[in-house]
């Protein structure tokens, strides 16, 4: 089992910045990548970023392409997540996932709890 844990959250106004953390632990060996998902109220669990672990291959959503910035450390297995110029649209809980599956339909082997981020305009 790989365990997760995100940190970071907060409240920024429009236009800020926050850099959301996930610390992975457990059999970490098995990561092959990670990523970040979100979702707000009333809406489903949506993809962000996402990164291989060895060769830091990285993609976006359109939304957020630009403006977030995924990373990682892998010697600590920690993935960051630096978010700047944050929009209203942006706020939501923040998942972060390993061994994501299908980015498109949120499947991932495992789950961090979630950090709110809310943007305030």
């Amino acid at each position: 089992q790989v365990q997760l844990v995100e940190s970071g959250g907060g409240l920024v106004q429009a236009g800020g910045s926050l850099r959301l953390s996930c610390a992975a632990s457990g059999r970490t060996f098995t990561i092959y990548n990670m990523g970040w998902f979100r979702q707000a109220p009333g809406k489903e669990r949506e993809f962000v970023a996402g990164i291989s672990w060895t060769g830091g291959n990285t993609n976006y959503a359109d939304s957020v392409k630009g403006r977030f910035t995924i990373s990682r450390d892998n010697p600590k297995y920690t993935e960051f997540l630096l978010m700047n110029s944050l929009k209203g649209d942006d706020t939501a809980v923040y998942y972060c996932a390993a061994n994501i599956r299908i980015a498109a339909v949120a499947t991932a082997d495992y789950w961090g709890q979630g950090t709110q981020v809310t943007v305030s305009s």
